[in-house]
């Protein structure tokens, strides 16, 4: 496993980076599998997806105008201009951690995910950019205006979108307000998205950066003390229609295990699966022991529930199997 980390800078070997290479390394069947899992109900990727970055083959982080395995040219090009004033190769647009293509509602969407490893990696974006150093040229600094206006109408459409209040802004929690910004450019373009924000848990090698988070209540509490400067909490888990197209935000955890001397303990064969469906094929396993999956089954495949929650249940089927094949507990 260490010459897939040495594909990576020494200062990324730890944290949420190493992670997301995790999360998208292995056969396109098990990534597709852990990023469903990420986005169920919401959403769902295939084999046939493409995701950036690809496990440790291909490293780089996807920037929306430059990614043209996950976005159409003309919005790309959109993007970039709706971004930035003087677009040159100097200038960058938000890196994103894991981005992957996928369907939503029965149409090609895409999913971006925004993930963290401590607390101090949000508490340390409350201040904004602000206070950054003053540009040295003109085409910074117009750069810069233009930013501000594109987070300041993103706010506005969101609040008239929502009907809540909306307070996304340059000057203070920059990365979260941009993340929701570019969310809502795409849908406003007719890509439906589904923005994750997404914790690890149990990195205790990032202890001398900030606390680990202790588990997904926790993360959910520090992205909601977070965001309530920017919108109210309910904004969360829901879906949203911007511009005519689904746009849903959600809060997700999970422990992809880093041991002390940089090792992965990876699961190329099996799948990662979300908390609440963990949770929920633990419960049906102890009430139904080895019928557990055939009660899921049961449940996805009810005509009450609509697409999104047969999804779920899907994926509770596959927690069951993966359990019940001594599996362990991959998500805690």
């Amino acid at each position: 496993m260490s010459t897939l980390l040495e594909r990576l800078k020494p200062k990324e070997r730890r944290g949420s980076k190493p992670r997301c290479h995790l999360l998208t390394h292995g056969s396109p069947d098990d990534v597709a599998a852990r990023l469903t899992a990420l986005v169920a109900p919401f959403a769902s990727a295939v084999p046939s997806d493409c995701w950036m970055p690809q496990g440790f083959e291909n490293t780089a982080e996807a920037t929306l105008p430059e990614a043209e395995r996950l976005l159409p040219a003309d919005v790309r090009l959109e993007l970039q201009r709706w971004w930035l004033s003087v677009a040159s190769n100097n200038t960058r647009t938000p890196n994103w951690d894991l981005a992957s293509t996928c369907t939503i509602e029965g149409k090609a969407g895409i999913m971006l995910i925004e993930a963290k490893a401590h607390d101090q990696e949000l508490i340390k974006e409350e201040t904004g950019r602000k206070n950054i150093e003053a540009p040295v040229s003109g085409s910074a600094r117009r750069n810069l205006l233009r930013i501000d206006w594109a987070i300041r109408d993103a706010s506005l459409a969101l609040t008239e979108s929502t009907g809540l209040t909306w307070a996304l802004s340059r000057d203070w929690n920059y990365q979260m307000s941009n993340r929701f910004a570019w969310a809502w450019k795409l849908a406003d373009l007719g890509i439906p998205v589904v923005l994750v924000y997404l914790g690890f848990l149990g990195t205790s090698e990032m202890k001398d950066q900030g606390n680990p988070l202790a588990d997904a209540a926790d993360w959910e509490a520090i992205v909601k003390r977070h965001s309530q400067a920017l919108f109210p909490a309910e904004v969360w888990g829901r879906r949203w229609t911007c511009g005519g197209h689904p746009f849903i935000p959600l809060i997700r955890s999970l422990a992809v295990p880093l041991n002390v001397n940089d090792q992965f303990k990876l699961f190329t064969e099996s799948p990662l699966f979300a908390e609440d469906v963990f949770e929920r094929a633990k419960r049906l396993i102890e009430t139904y022991g080895a019928e557990a999956p055939v009660i899921a089954a049961l449940r996805s495949s009810d005509d009450l529930h609509d697409k999104q929650e047969k999804t779920w249940w899907i994926e509770v089927v596959r927690a069951c199997k993966f359990i019940l094949n001594g599996g362990g507990d991959p998500v805690h």
